[in-house]
């Protein structure tokens, strides 16, 4: 029994936490920062005021993750992020394909759980601030109402995750609110004080069929008159979830202290919409209908931005400007909200793309004015606009992995945010990134340390496509259908296609590429070639062209619509390959800072076949070269190394002059980064991407296994031998895919010690 007397007043209980960097909030931004440092060696103190991780795409608020990828709805191939973020997409892919949230909470639980250096402190919100000196903070103060204690957490280096920036605030770095004027840094897309400043909040409901006939009798404080809302006739009895991402309120509000106010007018339209849906009378499908879940709090899309060095803003994106520091990247469109929300007679939102993926300098990572606090999330250092851009979870997350690895960095040296942006600091930080997993888009991996880029490399075989077999399907050329294939520098080669044509007719393939090598955009017909076929089945269509090719890259093999045609299809699936058909004409309207061009995009599996072709000579891209060349995803070249189709044991081996001591082992597979894998409410055909390498054994040059790996669905696997491997040889043998394809190996490296942590040099 424990009995106090009583007594005139008590203290909580205070714990003190001693760590190298201190992360407040635990969304996916957070989350991505404070695995990359603990992996890194820091010791990690993460607050989250919520029960559980996730943020906005937790179990409470079930958004989907979306980023550079976009839906598929634009030009970005092959984008979806790496690192801890790729690993986290990956497995809730693989254990959770019907996108059940409540799943995904615990993939994201065990990740923080399996960190020793990670110190997850749950329904804890932090509050206050203790400064060092004006422009460096202290501590940070944080209170848990489950367990009653307050805890004291005190390091060198604070993340500020947290969404609306409580720490930044309370430490005072500078920091906005709302949008600038267009005149402050030259934006053409700037909103008028008429469509409004801020985006507002949003919550999602889902629904079930219960079987039988379900009354609802709607609180008292529902929306009663469903015509305050503009778009009402668009409500659906089968819409749910993000899906409604438009019920949106609080952009004319103070989206920080309103937010309460902002989630009751929330419910309000929620409960109101629904009381519509089964009361109306206009929905009798929805008679079995029940509420199954309304989110009990919404998911916020933007409050304050604070000021770092630079400030990332629509022209970065639109040009695809390029940054010294690049260490992350973004894609989404540039997508603003009227602030009116459900209540505005305006479109839901206004979305502009840039032709590929952008870069995210680090100088937008830190604060200008205090010296050791990193910003991750929402809450990096952009203008409104490019805000509409780098907001979406999945681009907060991956610049956040460069805050983790960031702060192990000065960790290491004792060094301040500010501090790394020499060129020979800058250039540790990407390499050490890159062999984390992170894409940088323009940058290789050219890593000193690695020992496979000394080897001589050969291999079984390697394929040199040369077409690829039909399999009965068509596609009827109602709209064009375009081989989006890589291309060695030189001569173009020639393509025949297979068509059935109902009557004689003539098909017209045009030669398209994009304007900047690395981008995936139909910007210039090269070339057009007219092919007479008569009327029949298994016509073929023979595409000679005269364009020669300056430089290995990715070109459109276009067909245009032809209502007589329809091309057969292969059920061959293959890296770096797609068939793209387009969607719409990106066409602003005036001068808004935005171009105007084609959007093509692929059918996501099991649809988007490719067709069925031959190619003269064949493509000969797919070569061992590659698992050493620093890339390891597709960009203007495949950057994989793929066995012929009829190689039934493919190897791969890697020989020095010299016998070399080797540790360390870091492979890369496909897992289709063109699969966005959203996490939440969109199921996925597969559980395993058919692409990525299942089974592969190691072996040294006297044949003794150093290493296998087994059921791999993952990207990337990291071998840490407990005692090092001399020889002269490495062969990755008995290499199995996934799936009916030929296995993709996309990246080799060896080391002599391990690199998987950075080793301090002196305490900061």
């Amino acid at each position: 029994m424990l009995r106090e007397p009583e007594t005139d007043r008590r203290v909580l209980r205070t714990e003190r936490i001693e760590a190298d960097l201190v992360v407040v909030g635990g969304g996916m931004a957070g989350v991505c920062c404070a695995i990359t440092a603990a992996r890194a060696g820091v010791r990690v103190a993460l607050v989250q005021d919520r029960p559980v991780p996730g943020g906005n795409a937790s179990s409470e608020v079930r958004l989907w993750i979306q980023g550079a990828t976009c839906h598929g709805h634009s030009n970005n191939r092959w984008a979806r992020e790496g690192g801890v973020l790729d690993e986290i997409l990956v497995e809730n892919t693989f254990r959770n394909p019907e996108g059940n949230p409540v799943l995904f909470d615990t993939v994201l639980l065990e990740k923080l759980s399996e960190e020793p250096n990670i110190r997850l402190l749950l329904n804890t919100a932090a509050f206050d601030v203790a400064k060092r000196s004006k422009d460096e903070i202290a501590s940070v103060r944080a209170f848990c109402s489950q367990n009653s204690t307050l805890y004291e957490l005190h390091a060198p280096l604070f993340c500020d995750a947290s969404g609306d920036g409580i720490i930044g605030y309370l430490s005072g770095a500078a920091f906005r609110m709302g949008a600038e004027a267009p005149e402050e840094f030259g934006e053409k897309f700037a909103p008028s004080r008429e469509y409004g400043e801020l985006l507002g909040h949003s919550i999602y409901f889902y629904s079930k069929d219960a079987g039988r006939p379900v009354k609802f009798i709607p609180p008292s404080f529902a929306l009663d008159d469903i015509t305050k809302i503009p778009r009402f006739h668009s409500f659906n009895a089968q819409t749910y979830g993000c899906r409604l991402w438009w019920i949106e309120y609080g952009g004319r509000l103070d989206t920080v202290h309103d937010t309460e106010a902002i989630k009751w007018e929330l419910w309000r339209v929620v409960y109101g919409v629904w009381n519509y849906i089964k009361n109306s009378g206009n929905f009798p499908e929805a008679e079995n209908l029940t509420l199954e879940w309304v989110g009990l709090i919404p998911g916020k899309r933007e409050s304050r931005r604070f000021e770092g060095p630079y400030m990332l803003r629509q022209q970065d994106i639109v040009e695809q400007r390029e940054h010294p520091d690049a260490v992350s990247y973004g894609g989404w469109s540039i997508d603003l909200h009227p602030a009116d929300g459900v209540f505005s007679e305006l479109p839901g939102c206004t979305q502009w793309h840039s032709r590929g993926v952008y870069q995210i300098p680090y100088r937008c990572l830190y604060s200008r004015n205090i010296r050791n606090l990193f910003l991750a999330g929402r809450i990096i250092s952009a203008t409104h606009v490019a805000f509409g851009s780098t907001r979406v979870m999945a681009t907060c997350a991956h610049s956040a992995q460069a805050v983790g690895m960031a702060a192990a960095l000065c960790i290491r040296d004792g060094l301040k945010p500010g501090d790394l942006t020499s060129p020979e600091r800058m250039r540790e930080l990407q390499v050490r990134l890159m062999r984390a997993g992170q894409y940088i888009p323009g940058l290789r991996l050219d890593d000193p340390d690695d020992l496979a880029r000394t080897a001589s490399l050969r291999a079984s075989s390697e394929l040199v496509l040369t077409g690829l077999p039909g399999d009965g399907d068509t596609l009827p050329l109602d709209r064009p259908a375009a081989l989006l294939i890589p291309l060695p520098a030189g001569p173009v080669p020639e393509f025949t296609f297979t068509v059935d044509a109902t009557n004689d007719t003539t098909a017209r393939v045009e030669l398209r590429a994009s304007l900047k090598p690395g981008n995936h955009s139909p910007d210039v017909i090269l070339e057009t070639v007219s092919v007479p076929v008569r009327s029949g089945r298994a016509q073929s269509i023979r595409a000679r062209f005269e364009t020669a090719l300056s430089e290995d890259r990715y070109a459109f093999i276009a067909l245009a619509a032809n209502n007589a045609l329809s091309l057969h299809l292969s059920g061959q699936r293959l890296t770096g390959v797609l068939t793209v058909r387009p969607r719409l004409v990106q066409a602003p309207q005036g001068d808004m800072g935005v171009e105007t061009f084609e959007i093509w995009r692929p059918d996501p599996r099991p649809g988007g076949k490719l067709p069925a072709f031959r190619v003269e000579p064949g493509i000969a891209l797919f070569v061992p070269a590659n698992v050493t060349n620093g890339v390891a995803r597709p960009t203007t070249s495949p950057n994989g190394w793929l066995p012929e189709f009829d190689d039934d044991d493919p190897w791969l081996e890697l020989e020095w002059d010299e016998p070399q001591e080797i540790r360390q082992i870091d492979l890369s597979f496909d897992t289709d980064f063109e699969h966005a894998m959203a996490t939440v409410l969109v199921g996925h055909p597969e559980r395993a991407m058919p692409f990525c390498v299942k089974d592969l054994r190691i072996v040294d040059e006297a044949g003794r296994t150093v290493a296998a790996i087994r059921d791999n669905h993952q990207t990337r696997r990291r071998i840490v031998l407990s005692e090092p491997a001399r020889t002269r040889k490495l062969r990755i043998e008995d290499i199995r895919a996934n799936g009916d394809c030929p296995p993709a190996l996309f990246e080799v490296r060896c080391y002599r010690e391990p690199v998987v942590t950075v080793t301090r040099r002196r305490e900061s």
